[in-house]
């Protein structure tokens, strides 16, 4: 009995170290966004007690390593879909809602696979079978269940915390991101245990420019798309607005920025033009990628929002001023210029910066010259105010003063 007490105390102590800040931690907290915290704690309690069992059983004799770089590809491709489905959102009816809060077994299902799956090769599994080759299996089962169940309920008290706290879309674009992060972590684990190389490694022999030029170039089309979609669909039905001779020198420059930008991938993809050797790193391709994504995520958000906002006005023109404009007032051109800019940095040219200097040029006419000019005829003191409070193409620190309204730190009420 005493033999089991040290080894279930040690155990116990040993995984609870070993969990604080591992992404089985950041998983609880985003999992206590989604779901109720005794789901959440049940499924980690089930799946941690079936991987810390496999682990003593290979401490004490198994002998033989398991796939794991399997596994963590299969948990990487699971967490993706985990990080868009949150990113999605859902909508509940009253009937459904009133079940969910009855029955959970669909979320207990997918918190248990979800742990399992990470657990598989974690840092705690391997601590847990080192244990089971020096204390008893039964104290060190106990034990690592215990002392894992316990980190994990630290993070869900803070994600039911931040929950009561923050804006729900808010929670759900974080937890969609921290889903996202695990499955790129697993992901370039299982690269690294399938090829036996580093990622990095593995990456600069996949990314060579050939590649970055092909997939930067399908970005930029992406981007091309849905800029063109949102423009359609924005398109109030009736007399337009007469907008001048600077409407069309920024879509001519805009034509010819899209041009060249999509031309410079083009070319380095096809062995036409090479980039730029200093620059031309894998490394350097990926952060590329990602900045590009982020531009295009961030204007297919900006896109919906407007989308969304006609739809609740009928048809007609509205000034959005909710949601990504509440900070910012032009979204969709702040994600144009770093979808743009991002692809430059997968496929460093001459093109591709020639081309990003034009849509720079593009984006400051259209916006100072049409754009806003035509809002503030629109919408008169409404814009004015929104504009004095929110940032051109990045957040504004602090508000700026216009004619005629009063500075807010001497506006006095009553």
């Amino acid at each position: 009995m005493d033999g089991f007490l040290v080894a279930c105390a040690v155990s116990a102590v040993v995984v609870f170290v070993a969990e604080l800040g591992d992404k089985s931690q950041l998983m609880a907290l985003a999992f206590a966004t989604r779901y109720r915290a005794w789901t959440v704690v049940l499924g980690i309690t089930v799946a941690t007690s079936v991987v810390h069992l496999l682990s003593v059983a290979v401490g004490h004799g198994l002998g033989a390593a398991l796939p794991t770089g399997w596994i963590s590809l299969v948990a990487a491709f699971m967490f993706v879909g985990f990080g868009v489905w949150t990113l999605r959102g859902d909508s509940l009816s009253d009937a459904e809602r009133s079940r969910a809060a009855r029955a959970g077994g669909s979320a207990l299902l997918a918190v248990t696979v979800a742990f399992f799956l990470a657990e598989l090769g974690d840092k705690t599994m391997l601590a847990t079978i080192t244990l089971a080759t020096q204390y008893g299996w039964a104290g060190v089962w106990v034990g690592s269940t215990v002392g894992m169940v316990a980190a994990d309920a630290l993070a869900i008290v803070v994600g039911r915390q931040l929950g009561r706290r923050l804006p729900e879309r808010t929670i759900a674009v974080g937890a969609a991101l921290l889903f996202l992060l695990f499955g790129a972590g697993l992901g370039a684990e299982a690269v690294a245990q399938l090829t036996g190389e580093p990622v990095w490694t593995a990456l600069a022999q996949v990314l060579d420019h050939h590649a970055a030029g092909w997939i930067a170039l399908g970005i930029g089309l992406a981007a091309v798309l849905l800029t063109a979609w949102g423009r359609h669909v924005a398109r109030v039905p009736g007399p337009q607005v007469a907008l001048g001779a600077a409407a069309g020198w920024a879509r001519a420059l805009f034509a010819v920025a899209t041009v060249l930008g999509l031309a410079a991938p083009l070319l380095v993809g096809t062995d036409v033009l090479d980039p730029i050797a200093l620059f031309d790193d894998p490394g350097v391709v990926v952060i590329g990628a990602g900045l590009a994504l982020l531009g295009v995520t961030l204007l297919l958000a900006a896109q919906a929002q407007v989308v969304r906002s006609q739809i609740a006005a009928g048809g007609g023109r509205v000034l959005a001023t909710s949601g990504l404009r509440r900070w910012v007032r032009h979204p969709g051109l702040t994600g144009t210029v770093l979808a743009m800019g991002g692809t430059l940095v997968m496929v460093p040219t001459v093109l591709g910066v020639l081309a990003a200097v034009l849509l720079v040029v593009a984006v400051q006419v259209q916006v100072r010259a049409v754009r806003e000019p035509m809002l503030a005829r629109l919408h008169g003191e409404t814009y004015t105010d929104y504009a004095a409070r929110t940032g051109r193409f990045l957040p504004r620190v602090m508000p700026v003063e216009h004619p005629g309204l009063p500075h807010r730190e001497h506006t006095r009420v009553g």
